[in-house]
This record gives structure tokens, sequence and C-alpha cells, in this order.
């Protein structure tokens, strides 16, 4: 029975080839049971797989008190072992004071970096994390209720290189209380986390109601997400083969105007499966733009779409301001977006809320109101508020700068025109043009240009129940006149 686990997980690590004889890794441990249990098994198989071990610990600085009895835990059963230890304290609550960033997302970065700085500092090409199956079940789920493609399904990676370090979690078929029980019969000490027991983060939610609720259901549910993942998985691995021989057969990598681009031909991408082409289409924008995390199904289905439309040789789409996609024909370039000097693009994020454009001398002030309580009069005859249906909206919008090719469909005319015209229309002043905020949706549709027009998308009517107002005040005679 004491020897289970110990079976799985050497055999987890020979069918994945997570380490190879010789490697060096680095063992994430917090001083819970799944990270104690992970540096044992580990520490049981370094002479059989013949790798060596260093034992890693970040003290985040959330619980003091249980915090020190963590880091000292970890730091004696790394000396029982004779593991080297790295220990880091990161003081998470002065950090987060000072960067305003979110806890769980900050405290993640530090200590992966911590891990990385510690795998460089002894030559280490792997780090062990004790990410187990109830993990991975609760990570599926999450992704399903946010809302996820195949690839999101897959869950966590059993192993993943990032920046230099291949990142390995030996247990990720193993469940809870199989390490728990491993814990207890070697007597291997381990410390119970006191936030887990909060419902102040999503994840806790999941795990203390969501999943008990579902088990209700079907009790063997965690089972069920897991083997969902590892289908997926396998599906997944092999749709990405299939988009990567589609892009070396129909792609080509170059630069234009000093920036990444890459085309393909537009007959040749049509005849190819839908969900190829949208996973070619994801796959082009990561060598445009290295960052994919912004180009959601919604951005990447108005490319699609843009690519495929009939009776309309020349468009020109704004991916969220960072990619162009430029049609001429049947020729397709998606172009990297260079910024010009002065150029900015920041998100709209929130119900309410106030942006300082110092690029425009302007503010920007917005909020979301019922219908029947607003003034009927609001935005009427004002070129500095605008008014939108929010059910209507593609979320997230932002506001960015002028880009080339700009083009408007302006409420009240019929197709798109250029900003650029536009502009000269109004006579606005070249020397102010750059600088002008552009009210963009998720599809990169200019929603409206302060001071000019206002477009057709979204457009408020009788049936709108929730208002998006959005007004700007100019703080300068330096904004739009």
């Amino acid at each position: 029975m004491k020897l289970k686990l110990l079976n799985e997980t050497e055999k987890t690590i020979r069918e994945e080839r997570l380490a190879e004889e010789g490697d060096r890794i680095v063992v994430a441990v917090s001083g819970g049971p799944d990270s104690m249990a992970l540096l044992h098994i580990l520490f049981l198989l370094k002479e059989t797989l013949r790798f060596e071990l260093v034992a890693a610990h970040a003290n985040h600085g959330f619980r003091p008190a249980e915090s020190e009895r963590e880091a000292e835990a970890v730091e004696r059963l790394a000396a029982r072992f004779g593991i080297p230890y790295a220990y880091a304290e990161l003081d998470m609550p002065a950090y987060i004071a000072k960067t305003g960033q979110n806890p769980q997302e900050a405290s993640r970065d530090r200590r992966y970096a911590f891990l990385r700085e510690t795998a460089e500092r002894y030559g280490a090409a792997k780090i062990a994390l004790a990410h187990h199956a109830d993990d991975q079940a609760e990570t599926v789920l999450m992704r399903i209720i946010r809302g996820t493609g195949p690839s999101g399904l897959a869950g966590i990676p059993i192993k993943r290189s990032e920046k230099n370090v291949e990142l390995i979690r030996p247990f990720l078929r193993i469940y809870k209380k199989e390490l728990v029980r491993h814990c207890e019969q070697f007597g291997l000490p381990y410390c119970s986390d006191s936030s887990n027991a909060k419902r102040d983060y999503f994840r806790n939610r999941i795990r203390l109601d969501a999943m008990p609720f579902l088990q209700s259901y079907n009790e063997h549910f965690p089972e069920a997400l897991n083997r969902l993942a590892e289908t997926i998985r396998a599906e997944d691995e092999w749709m990405e083969a299939e988009t990567r021989r589609a892009f070396s057969e129909l792609a080509e990598v170059g630069q234009l105007g000093g920036g990444s681009a890459c085309g393909i031909d537009r007959q040749r991408f049509a005849r190819l499966p839908l969900a190829l082409q949208r996973r070619l289409i994801k796959l082009i924008l990561s060598y445009v733009f290295a960052e994919t995390e912004m180009f959601d199904f919604t951005r990447i289905e108005a490319a699609r779409k843009a690519i495929l439309q009939e009776g309309k040789p020349h468009a020109a789409l704004d991916l969220h301001g960072r990619v162009q996609l430029i049609r001429e024909y049947d020729r397709i370039l998606f172009v990297e977006a260079l910024p010009k000097p002065g150029a900015y693009v920041y998100e709209i994020a929130g119900d309410c809320g106030r942006l300082e454009l110092e690029e425009a001398k302007m503010s920007l002030e917005w909020t979301v109101i019922p219908a029947f309580a607003a003034d009927t009069t609001l935005g009427r005859g004002d070129r500095y508020t605008a008014c939108f249906d929010m059910a209507k909206l593609e979320m997230p919008l932002s506001v960015r700068s002028r880009m080339p090719g700009d083009r408007m469909e302006p409420y009240g005319l019929k197709g798109s025109k250029k900003v650029k015209d536009m502009f000269i229309d109004e006579k606005i002043p070249v020397s102010i043009r750059e600088t002008i905020p552009h009210l963009v949706d998720a599809r990169g549709r200019i929603l409206w240009i302060p001071g000019l027009r206002q477009s057709r998308h979204a457009f408020v009517s009788e049936q709108t129940e929730r208002l998006f107002v959005i007004k700007v005040q100019i703080r300068s005679s330096e904004g739009v006149n």
C-alpha cells in the first residue's frame, strides 16, 4: 500500500518523460501535504532515476505565524533528506499595497520568478510543482464557467516550457486524499493553509461549494473532468500539429514597415475546416504579436469573417490596436501595428470609471445606468458625450489613438468612411489628429470619436434597457474643437 503512490509517480515520470538521468530539479514546496509528499516521493526516486533535487520555499507573508511554521517545516524536511534548501521572503502585502496588483496574480508571478531564479542559481532545468488531480478538475470547471475553447478544456499541462525552464507536475493524475494519506503513513509533517477555507477566491468557492454540489449528481464528477482533460489534451495536441502543418504550407512570415507581418492566400484559407481556420489565425497572431491572450474568440472570429466575406475585396480590421488585418483581393496580411510617437491604447474596465488621457489633454468618464433613469436629452447635440446600448456592446472596450487605415461606420450613413477623410471634412488641425481618442470595441470597430461622430454600432433604441454613457472633458485648447 505504501508503495502505490511511489509506483504511480514513477510510471507517470517515465511515460511523460518528466525527468531524465542527470537532471537537477527544483521542487516547489509550500509546506502543505501535496508538496511535502512530492518532495518525499522525488527523494525516494532520485537514486533510481538518477536526478538531483533542490527544495525551494517562498514565504508570501500573508499569514505571519502560519508562514513561519511552514518555512520551518520545509527546511527541516529538506535537511532530513539532505537536499539543498532555497528560501525567499516576498512580503506580498507590502508589494500589493505599493503596486495595486491582484493579490493572487502578483503572488504567483513573484513565486514563479523566485523558482526560476533558484533554478538558474543551482543550474536546474526543471521545476517540479505539486498540482494534483483535484486541482486539475477544479481548473477545468473554472474554465467552463468562465468560457473556454478546447485548449482550455485540456486543463493544466503535465509539463510546459517557460522561460528556459520546464515546469513538471508528477502528481497531476493523483488525488489529494492519496497525498494526505501518504504523509500520514510516512509521518511527514505538513501544514494547513487557513486561507483555503475562505470564500474570497474563485477557486476556493469552486472547491468548497460548486464541486460538492455537482458531485451530488455524479459522485465521480472530478474523475469525469479529469478524463475530459486527458481526452482533450490528446486531441488538442493533434490539432495543434495540424495547425502548424497548415501554417508551414500557407503562411509567409516577414517584415513590413519595420514590424512583423504574416501573409496567407485567401482561397487556400477558405478551403480549410472551420476549426483549423480559427486555430491558424490564433497561431499567426502569436507570430506578429507574441502575447495571444488578448486575441479571444470574438476577435479571432472577426478576423476570420473579414477574410471570408464575399463582395468586399478590400478591407482593414484593427485587432485591438496591436495587429491589423489587411485584405487586398485574395492576399491577406496580418501586420504588426507599430505605434507612432505619442500613440496610446487603454482598456475601459468596469461599469464606471475615469481615465486621464494626458496624450490628448482630456479626461474620460463612463458609467452604466438604467435607461429609464436617464435624461431623454442625454447625448443629444453634445459631441463630447456618447450613449450606447450596453447589451449590444462587444466588450472589452478600449480607447486608443489614431491608426493608419482607420475607418468608421457613422450613424446615419451607409457603409464606412475613412477617419482621415472625416478629419479633413471637419477641418480638424493636423497637429492634433494623432492624439484624438477613438473608442473601439472588442472587434476593433470604432464606436465614437469625441467631437466628431458616433458609429451605428450599439446605438440606443426604444428597447434599450441599460445605457453605457461616456463623456470627455477637454483640459486645454489642444483638444478637438
